[in-house]
């Protein structure tokens, strides 16, 4: 199988790691590389907060140290993107963030992004991101569905209100593609993106499917 690509969802949550996993699982090839989705023990049950984010970074770092030997690829499997930079530094691998990836993918199928959030409290640190990544002159909006991480397990609680705000990402605030502001919405994207009729992006298949690529590459080209 080769070097794997580790996805870490940097919260405790099996809910969410497995909702990751079954949302990378077309990009599983009998050919690999290996995918393989994990929670973080020492994380929260859901990130929501800057300090959550902050919080992680280490345990995170912890973990990819104990994985490295294996490792082809890392994919940091939570929207704020925490630890980024520090596992870049850490690991001798390619580490992808599914926010950055996130937003990358999406200006390739739109003009202006819409960002779909958890929680209003999400909102600041995602902006902070795009202005850091200089993609603001792309960006439409970013609205929250009002649910916490835990709370998206309610399928149709959670569906309705990210219709209803793609919806108004679209028609409002003039997205023409919208990326998903959460690990835990990976299984509603086909149904939002019928629903809203623009690109729906999963940010975790987006950084997997760069990630797989990369390995697959390097493969190719090893003497």
């Amino acid at each position: 199988m080769g070097p794997t690509v580790y996805v870490i969802n940097p919260n405790s949550s099996q809910a969410v790691t497995a909702a990751i996993d079954s949302a990378v699982a077309p990009l599983r090839g009998a050919d690999g590389p290996g995918i393989v989705c994990l929670s973080l023990a020492e994380g929260p049950p859901g990130i929501q907060s800057q300090r959550d984010v902050d919080g992680v970074v280490m345990p995170m770092l912890r973990k990819a140290a104990e994985l490295e030997q294996d490792a082809g690829a890392f994919v940091i499997a939570c929207f704020s993107d925490p630890g980024l930079h520090a596992l870049r530094e850490q690991s001798r691998h390619r580490v992808f963030g599914i926010a950055e990836c996130g937003v990358l993918a999406a200006l390739t199928l739109g003009q202006r992004f819409g960002v779909m959030a958890i929680l209003p409290t999400s909102i600041p640190r995602h902006l902070r991101m795009f202005g850091a990544m200089g993609v603001l002159d792309r960006f439409a909006a970013d609205l929250p569905i009002g649910l916490g991480v835990a709370e998206l397990s309610d399928e149709d609680r959670t569906l309705n209100r990210m219709i209803e705000v793609g919806r108004a990402l679209r028609a409002t605030h003039g997205a023409d593609v919208l990326v998903m502001g959460c690990a835990g919405m990976a299984r509603y994207r086909a149904a939002v993106e019928q629903a809203v009729g623009i690109p729906v992006v999963e940010p975790t298949q987006a950084a997997v499917v760069m990630a797989v690529g990369h390995v697959r590459l390097s493969q190719a080209a090893a003497p």
